[in-house]
């Protein structure tokens, strides 16, 4: 027979290098400067921040009640012995379930632990009957970290009460936008469904409106607010009468000019601006049009192009993207450069509904500024209920563009001209 070799078990609690700076920490600790009622008015609100949850701190609340007041001044050590047993009892939780918990509050730098070989806990005192030292659960770490986690608190606090202003904002804004839907009676039927659906569409983006992120419950409050503005046929304010820098040249980036001529003018109309690949002013048109167009697209595979190059294509003013695309003020985008447009795009696409995959295969054929374009005018066709599949809409562009086929120029210019003729009827 071979020879057997016997495994010791391995003495104390499992240590890792975040628990090893947790200890360290602890005993850096300046004792006396922080009283035990203080730990326990702070312990009690940590569940709101998420690092523990309410039976953790109950567990926590108990380890700082069990050791004395006087540990806590100078020359004290807050050190608890009491075995998993009796805390187990004094909370109602199982044994295990304490275990567990203890670990977890450790991983969480809210308490330190020192084991004996035979996992005991016990003091070590001098020959005055001090503790020195021992085997136990250390709250020192509590006092090092205070002023952290007294912080991590009121951060919470606050941002539970900005949510709390945000949803009740929103819920008003959201009410008075349908009762001033209800009374306009000055918009044109047309014009009264338009506004309607936007509403519809704010609200299908927010959700469940307690659930929602506090960022877009305010977004959404802003666009509410905006659309009953409009509504109520209010003047324009003052920061929103000139969305962009007055330039001699308004179309100048890194110092270079570039001179862009609008190929189809508003007051003239041309065969070429009716095309299939152009904006029609009849939504049911485009919509055929469209449909027709990018099927064709499509329908090309994806392994005939051996190798995808960005083409040049032609260039728009951001002022045209601007007035061709209200629905980029309509979600609260406000873009005042080519770069501005570009960070908003991410978001544009979780709007419309625009998978990520998409998004990035558009930045990879077109570059980031027609990317950015080509997002803009699929969220005015969604917004305008002219696409259903936003993501497919994008994808079939990039395949054009890829090609060489997509004139991104005439569908802003067409879009912007048939907002135009909308505002002016």
């Amino acid at each position: 027979m071979g020879n057997t070799q016997t495994h010791q078990r391995p003495n104390g609690r499992r240590i890792t290098p975040q628990r090893a700076h947790f200890r360290r920490l602890a005993e850096s600790a300046e004792i006396g400067t922080i009283t035990r009622a203080q730990l326990a008015i702070l312990v009690q609100s940590l569940p709101c921040t998420g690092l523990i949850n309410g039976t953790e701190s109950h567990l926590l609340i108990a380890l700082i009640n069990t050791a004395r007041a006087d540990t806590f001044d100078k020359s004290g050590r807050p050190i608890v012995f009491k075995s998993n047993q009796q805390l187990a009892f004094e909370i109602g939780r199982s044994v295990g379930r304490v275990s567990r918990m203890l670990s977890r509050l450790f991983d969480a730098g809210l308490i330190t632990m020192q084991d004996s070989g035979n996992y005991k806990r016990y003091p070590i005192r001098n020959g005055e009957g001090e503790i020195t030292d021992g085997c136990g659960i250390d709250l020192r770490i509590l006092i090092v970290r205070y002023t952290e986690l007294d912080e991590l608190v009121r951060h919470a606090r606050a941002e539970k009460k900005a949510a709390d202003a945000a949803l009740r904002r929103y819920r008003g804004a959201l009410r008075n936008a349908r009762y001033a839907l209800a009374i306009a009676t000055e918009h044109s039927e047309h014009v009264v469904r338009l506004i309607e659906g936007r509403i519809d569409r704010v609200s299908d983006l927010v959700g469940v409106p307690g659930k929602a992120p506090s960022r877009m419950l305010r977004r959404a409050t802003a666009l509410l607010d905006w659309i009953v503005e409009r509504l109520m046929r209010l003047p324009r304010r003052p920061a929103e009468a000139q969305t962009t820098p007055n330039m001699t040249c308004p179309h100048v980036e890194n110092d270079m000019h570039k001179q862009i001529t609008t190929p189809y003018p508003l007051a003239d109309s041309s065969q070429e601006r009716r095309s299939a690949n152009a904006e029609q002013f009849s939504s049911l048109q485009a919509g055929s049009a469209s449909k027709w167009a990018f099927e064709e697209s499509l329908g090309r595979r994806w392994s005939e192009i051996n190798q995808p190059q960005r083409l040049p294509q032609a260039l728009v003013a951001l002022q045209d993207v601007l007035r061709a695309v209200p629905a980029l003020k309509t979600y609260g985008f406000t873009p005042t450069s080519w770069a501005d447009l570009a960070r908003a795009v991410p978001l544009m696409c979780r709007f419309a509904g625009i998978s990520e995959d998409a998004r990035r295969r558009a930045v990879e054929l077109m570059g980031e500024q027609q990317a950015a374009v080509a997002v803009a005018v699929t969220l005015e066709k969604y917004d305008r209920r002219d696409v259903k599949s936003p993501g497919g809409y994008l994808r079939a562009l990039t395949d054009r563009a890829a090609v060489g086929e997509l004139h991104l120029a005439r569908s802003v210019f067409g879009l912007a001209a048939r907002h135009s003729m909308e505002v002016t009827h």
